[in-house]
């Protein structure tokens, strides 16, 4: 049924239609169809002119971009102002040590940086001069005409000079080491294609017998004599997990003996040390204490001290740990059985894995060096010509072999290297077992990462000076003469820190004032570029800081190039040994500074279980007496980093004004990541649990009972809560073992 027509709106839309005012202004043939255009109403010229001749309007406009440029010159200012009081800090509060009684003269080597940093600058003005004069687009010739001003005619005798003698001089230099940089990332390219093989071909050692994890059916007699050693000097923070590592080893306590080589000259560290040798001893463990009263030959003299005692002939192994590592429990099981049938077979070396190695950026670029370094080079060397250098620890030497090759030498800072050497030319093998493992700490603040890295370069060189003659006269084969004198030597201990320096620091920067010297882009980013990516390769995890990676490494070659050089030549302080701070990091440490800072009134009613120890809470308060009060880290300015820094960014300014993109970027990049260094900011310590209001504890199974099964899990939850509501805690983060398991 049809609907019935609508006069009304019919008559009111004729009515529209007279007076113009029609919607529909589209009338299409199809009657089916209707199209409404929507018009703006025309806008009026006249009030558009007023609004755009509108004084306020321009104002307004003029303060916002006025306020928008003053705040971005706001940040910058805060920024450089932040920049300055944090170096003005560092002078004012240089670090020195205490027991320094004067900072150290400057060294050679930064007064030859401070005075290219002078030259650099005098260039750069120099250069900043010409550019606003127009020179760079007509340069001045000599004896031309056109030259009136007096430092038109400096500028035009200098392009002359610099065209006709500096220019092929750095050329040249270039040259070398661009070629010596292309000889060492081929060498890094062939490791990682060993790698790669050994991987694809699952090649690893094989050993000739297997101890039984089985307690009761163990044959005392099938066990030989193991020595385990434990070198230290003032190791407060660590000493405890180190000497309880090592007593817990799954091997018969009839055929083991460890012992403790304290060399502390802190009276109440050794008292600790002794307290917890005499501990074990009390559970049965054959531990010794030994302290050397003379402290001559740091490390070395240490071990050959100990090695010289009468009951040493009794033993067939020696196992070595530093005193931040932690050996599993079946670490012996693990290693020793490699020696069976092989009498030829000196050395077993473990992998170091890291407790702190996600502590901070400086951890984190530290492992992706030593991921390579035992991954790949130590893998490598191990399974084609079997050796590599000794790492000083987590290493099971036969005795035999060392006694062979003339024992430990104090002649170097390197002393496991030293012996690593001696015993390859006397004919011994090495054994590197990747799948073992051996935790450790990494250093965390730049300065002990630096005295390290120090020790660890200049010490290869003192080395190096010592048995090149050795090695010529050895009775090896030629191939193995050759490997030690230019792979394991020149290439990867020498040549590498000098072009590394040489090449980033110094051709680099000079190339921008002397044009006419070309450092090609694909040397500068890309060749850089690709071994920074294999570097990184066996720590995949580590993928995002590659770009930091890069720039740290170039940062480091400074420290690098001083060590080689100070041991090649004897100079500096190329003998001295420093020991590498340890904070304690796997260790029940930070439990026990917990209770000290924040549970003082409680403990004397608060039974507290240690993990590492059962002395109780006379023991705590012991500490707590004969604990020095530790002052805070105070940063330092390091002098060669801060003038390489500005070296770097005035030549980044250079090649900006000569418009070269892929050197200014990385000018750039390289000077702010050398004026962080410059101002110890690498070290600085990363968004943690423990600032989110969360206490990290790190409790261990062992030594919760006087027998080495573990405790059961109701045992370590009571006392974990007891320690808890001591604390008043709610909010605990349990590291260190599976604990959801055991509490669940």
């Amino acid at each position: 049924m049809s609907r019935p027509p609508n006069y009304e709106f019919q008559q009111w839309w004729n009515k529209q239609r007279e007076n113009n005012h029609d919607p529909l202004l589209d009338k299409s043939e199809n009657p089916s169809w209707l199209t409404v255009e929507i018009q703006s109403p025309t806008p009026d010229r006249t009030v558009e002119k007023e609004r755009v001749r509108s004084v306020r309007q321009l104002s307004w406009v003029c303060l916002l971009r006025f306020q928008q440029i003053a705040n971005s010159f706001g940040s910058l200012t805060n920024g450089f102002v932040s920049v300055l009081r944090t170096a003005n800090r560092r002078i004012a509060d240089p670090g020195t040590p205490t027991d320094s009684p004067s900072p150290r003269p400057e060294s050679r080597m930064y007064r030859a940086i401070k005075a290219f940093l002078i030259v650099v600058v005098v260039l750069l003005v120099f250069e900043l001069v010409a550019y606003f004069k127009g020179w760079h687009f007509s340069p001045p010739r000599v004896g031309s005409a056109e030259v009136v001003d007096f430092v038109e005619l400096v500028y035009a005798n200098w392009l002359e000079i610099r065209a006709k003698y500096l220019a092929p001089a750095l050329q040249s230099l270039t040259n070398v080491c661009v070629v010596l940089f292309l000889v060492q990332s081929l060498d890094r390219v062939i490791l990682v294609l060993g790698c790669c093989w050994i991987k694809l071909r699952r090649v690893k050692p094989i050993a000739a017998v297997e101890y039984s994890m089985d307690p009761e059916n163990v044959n005392v007699e099938d066990y030989p004599m193991v020595l385990m050693q434990i070198p230290m000097c003032n190791e407060r923070e660590v000493y405890q997990q180190s000497i309880a590592s090592v007593c817990i080893q799954d091997w018969p306590r009839a055929r083991m003996l460890v012992q403790v080589l304290d060399d502390s000259d802190d009276l109440d560290v050794q008292d600790l040390i002794k307290a917890e040798v005499q501990k074990w001893q009390q559970r049965g463990v054959h531990i010794l204490y030994r302290h050397r009263l003379i402290r001559t030959g740091y490390k070395a003299g240490n071990l050959k001290s100990a090695m010289s005692c009468d009951y040493i002939k009794d033993y067939e192994f020696v196992a070595i740990f530093d005193a931040d590592f932690q050996p599993t429990p079946d670490f012996l099981k693990k290693t020793i059985p490699y020696f069976k049938g092989n009498d030829d077979l000196a050395l077993v070396q473990a992998r170091w894995a890291f407790v702190n190695k996600d502590e901070n950026l400086l951890t984190r670029l530290q492992n992706i060096n030593l991921s390579f370094h035992f991954e790949v080079e130590q893998q490598v060397n191990g399974v084609f010509i079997n050796f590599f250098g000794f790492n000083g620890t987590a290493g099971v030497w036969r005795i035999k072999a060392l006694e062979d090759c003339g024992g430990w030498l104090e002649r170097t800072t390197v002393e496991d290297m030293d012996i690593a050497v001696r015993a390859h030319l006397n004919g011994w093998k090495f054994i590197y077992l990747n799948d073992v493992k051996c935790l450790c700490e990494l250093p965390e603040s730049y300065e002990a990462y630096k005295k390290q890295q120090y020790r660890w370069h200049s010490g290869p060189m003192q080395l190096f000076r010592l048995c090149f003659m050795d090695i010529i006269h050895s009775k090896v084969s030629l191939v193995k003469k050759t490997n030690l004198i230019f792979l394991f030597f020149l290439l990867r201990k020498l040549i590498l820190p000098f072009y590394s320096f040489t090449l980033f620091c110094i051709i680099l920067p000079l190339s921008m004032f002397l044009p006419e010297a070309q450092l090609p882009a694909w040397v500068v980013c890309y060749v850089p570029g690709i071994m920074s990516f294999l570097s990184i390769l066996p720590a995949p995890r580590s993928f995002p800081f590659i770009v930091p990676y890069l720039l740290f490494e170039n940062t480091m070659s400074v420290t690098k190039f001083n060590a080689m050089i100070s041991g090649l030549f004897k100079l500096g302080s190329s003998y001295e040994w420093i020991v590498t701070k340890k904070l304690g990091r796997s260790s029940e440490a930070d439990l026990i500074a917990v209770m000290e800072n924040e549970a003082e009134p409680l403990l004397e009613s608060t039974s507290l279980h240690r993990s590492s120890s059962e002395s109780g809470l006379a023991e705590l308060n012991k500490l707590q007496m004969t604990k020095k009060s530790g002052k805070a880290r105070r940063n330092r300015l390091y002098r060669k980093e801060l003038a390489l820094a500005f070296i770097l960014l005035s030549a980044s300014v250079r090649s900006l004004l000569s418009a070269q993109g892929i050197h200014f970027y990385f000018l750039l990049f390289q000077g702010v990541t050398f004026l962080v260094v410059g101002l110890d900011l690498i070290g600085e310590q990363m968004l943690s649990l423990s600032s989110l209001d969360y206490r990290i504890v790190a409790p261990d199974l062992r030594g919760y009972d006087d027998t080495d099964a573990p405790p059961s899990a109701v045992y370590i939850v009571d006392n974990l809560v007891t320690l808890l509501d001591a604390l008043r805690l709610d909010r605990v983060f349990l590291v260190g073992h599976n604990w959801g398991t055991i509490i669940a």
